[in-house]
């Protein structure tokens, strides 16, 4: 955690270097998002340091956030009003199964439970106009902002057995720490390198130099931080690298790709700097379900 709070704060005196240095060019955005990680980074960590409940607690509210980030974005039918209810009440309730550690419920609750539920809650208020196109949107919305972003608090809880020193919590900074900093070299790396553009239709920005830049960066980093916050051996350490860097690319671009269809920059405004929530967690709707089921299926 110091190592983490070390790295932003050599990014903030960056930042202070660079106004100086370069007084004539606006920073403004530079700053925001700087000062922004850094609201970010004290609730993520403050929860971690309190206990599992409160990080549980943190996880299901930044769930709740990005589903009314996405459920404010989408169009809905007015019809549709009364089912949002039984969707936010999914949260709490995925998150129990957390808090219990019940994994065959955390597992199905969701893709199977909910998505029989809310269509048949929907039939009965009698609208059929739509009616494919609103289910299957909802049920999205559900899978990304709850589902996926769930996976993150169960590496909270997983079975101890092959004990090792960091434990969960070693395991969720493993994850959230590569996941962002993968995006980070993502864009360095395409910053500087990218000319050949993987999906131009759906985000310009990403280039092929930025993508192999940014994994082959994630799985060093992921060797070197394996034997301090996960049991995973040199070899599996690398698999994972190659999981969350190409998991990370992939929930980028697919959160891009759903602005692009409702034709918009950001997801909210929430994070100054950054943009919304789900603009902040769309790697993470990909390297969380990724990178549990590959620990817990080899070591728990």
């Amino acid at each position: 955690m110091g190592g983490i709070v070390g790295l932003l704060a050599a990014a903030s005196l960056l930042v202070a270097f660079l106004k100086v240095l370069q007084p004539q060019k606006d920073r403004t955005e530079l700053v925001l998002r700087t000062r922004t990680w850094w609201i970010i980074l004290g609730l993520f960590l403050g929860a971690l340091l309190l206990n599992k409940d409160a990080a549980i607690v943190l996880f299901a509210f930044v769930s709740y956030l990005a589903l009314k980030e996405y459920l404010s974005l989408i169009p809905t039918r007015r019809a549709d009003r009364h089912v949002f209810f039984w969707a936010y009440l999914s949260i709490p309730v995925q998150y129990w199964w957390i808090h219990i550690e019940s994994y065959g419920m955390f597992i199905i609750f969701i893709p199977v439970y909910m998505f029989l539920f809310l269509p048949m809650y929907m039939v009965f208020k009698g609208e059929t106009q739509g009616f494919l196109k609103a289910a299957g949107t909802l049920h999205w919305g559900l899978m990304v902002s709850v589902f996926s972003l769930s996976h993150l608090g169960f590496l909270l809880v997983l079975p101890k057995e092959g004990d090792f020193i960091a434990g969960g919590v070693g395991l969720v900074l493993y994850l959230a720490c590569l996941t962002e900093l993968n995006d980070v070299a993502q864009y360095v790396w395409g910053k500087r390198f990218g000319k050949r553009k993987v999906v131009p239709v759906v985000s310009p920005n990403k280039s092929w130099a930025g993508l192999i830049g940014g994994v082959v960066t994630t799985v060093v980093l992921a060797y070197l931080l394996a034997p301090f916050l996960t049991p995973l051996s040199p070899i599996d350490s690398i698999f994972a690298g190659v999981i969350i860097g190409f998991g990370g690319f992939l929930g980028d671009v697919t959160v891009s790709a759903v602005k692009r269809d409702i034709g918009i920059k950001d997801t909210g405004t929430l994070l100054p700097g950054h943009g919304g929530i789900l603009d902040r967690v769309d790697s993470l709707t990909f390297t969380a379900p990724l990178f549990l089921h590959f620990v817990r299926y080899f070591y728990f």
